[in-house]
């Protein structure tokens, strides 16, 4: 065996064993109960993949403004990189293309820039790509492949303004030190547009809600472009270059592309033209009662969060007849921008047995939450009504 494959399973061999790891800390004693195929209840997890580790947030936990960095959402498509590639000591980010200035930057010189915490969701694109019918291939994700989250870091803009952005630029390509198991599969390098580089709440964060970010979610240094999904929020973030173009590369122009106009489902056709996926899209969701649940005819306490990317929520509705009427949800907590916004309903149900909740949110832009989502082949940006379907005690 050569010393590259050795090192190639060595490599592959410290993932698994990191990732398991930290799995066996997370794992609590679940009821027994028969689970869906490919579904792993660890407390506060429900994970989708086991390696490289991708699991949700189970979605009563958004009963919470802000989601716990042990609870939130984990995506990656290869896992974290060595230890060795991202130890502080030896970390740098480095930025270069067309620029006046390259930078190379320990994480104590970024620090030296002004610092910055934005409340900000960050979402899987591919968030509740489950629900879409035919169903796509792809990480299975329900609804809980999201958080809201405190984050702490430096401006993009500032480093760019240090660096000295020349007239020609146009993208800012991100690249993190995860690397793929096998070299024949293409790194995951992303790329956005300078106007979003250098908006003024786009960050570099080193910190999630209060603490040191986990190495889970990017450490020492990830991307939070607020309002966009996750697809441009790079982890382990190494080097960012300036450039005239988009990214090349599969995770570019092919992978997080959504079509222009909608398609029929095995059609076998993209669609007319694809476009990255970007700005998040409006969405709500029932944190409580769960699907599933028993409750009592006395008043129940719906309640659960809505979002829109860089768009207000204005307001939430829930039904009980199915969408035929709809009823007007409280606003409560916390109106940040990027942030989700918490909601509750007093409901007194009518009659006992089974009953389904639906809910849909309307933001600023005058969009309204749709009842379903138009199909694409990468089964991405759902946002359907939420539904949960309770049982109400006699």
């Amino acid at each position: 065996m050569s010393d590259s494959g050795a090192l190639s399973r060595r490599t592959c061999f410290q993932r698994i064993a990191f990732l398991l790891g930290g799995l066996a800390l997370w794992r609590r004693v679940q009821p027994a109960q028969a689970e869906p195929a490919g579904v792993v209840e660890t407390g506060p997890q429900t994970v989708r993949v086991m390696r490289p580790y991708d699991a949700e947030t189970p979605v009563r936990e958004f009963a919470s403004y802000l989601t716990p960095n042990h609870r939130f959402f984990v995506r990656s498509h290869f896992g974290p990189p060595e230890a060795a590639l991202i130890a502080e000591a030896d970390w740098r980010l480095r930025v270069g293309g067309l620029i006046e200035h390259p930078l190379e930057l320990t994480l104590k010189d970024l620090k030296q820039f002004e610092r910055i915490t934005i409340t900000a969701v960050v979402q899987c694109s591919g968030n509740g790509r489950a629900f879409h019918r035919p169903k796509v291939p792809g990480v299975q994700w329900e609804r809980g492949a999201v958080g809201n989250a405190q984050w702490t870091g430096v401006r993009l803009r500032d480093l760019l303004a240090k660096a000295g952005v020349r007239p020609a630029a146009k993208h800012v390509q991100l690249q993190g030190a995860d690397r793929p198991v096998v070299t024949s599969v293409p790194l995951f390098t992303r790329s956005i547009p300078l106007e979003k580089a250098v908006h003024p709440d786009t960050i570099l964060a080193y910190e999630m809600n209060g603490r040191p970010l986990p190495l889970l979610h990017g450490a020492p240094l990830r991307v939070i472009t607020p309002g966009w999904m996750a697809d441009s929020c790079i982890k382990w973030l190494t080097d960012i270059t300036v450039q005239a173009d988009e990214a090349k590369g599969y995770y570019m122009q092919t992978a997080y592309r959504v079509p222009v106009t909608a398609i029929q489902p095995n059609s076998g056709l993209p669609g007319t033209s694809m476009v990255p996926v970007e700005a998040m899209v409006l969405k709500s969701l029932i944190a409580s009662p769960g699907n599933g649940d028993e409750v009592g005819r006395g008043p129940v306490t719906v309640q659960g969060v809505a979002w829109s990317g860089e768009s207000a929520i204005t307001t939430v509705e829930l039904s009980f007849d199915e969408g035929r009427t709809w009823e007007q949800a409280r606003l409560v907590g916390e109106d940040e921008p990027y942030a989700w916004r918490q909601w509750q309903f007093l409901w007194k149900p009518k009659a006992a047995g089974s009953a389904s909740i639906l809910c849909r949110a309307t933001d600023s832009a005058g969009q309204v939450q749709p009842q379903t989502t138009a199909w694409n082949p990468s089964g991405f940006l759902w946002n359907g009504w939420d539904r949960v379907t309770v049982t109400v005690q006699a």
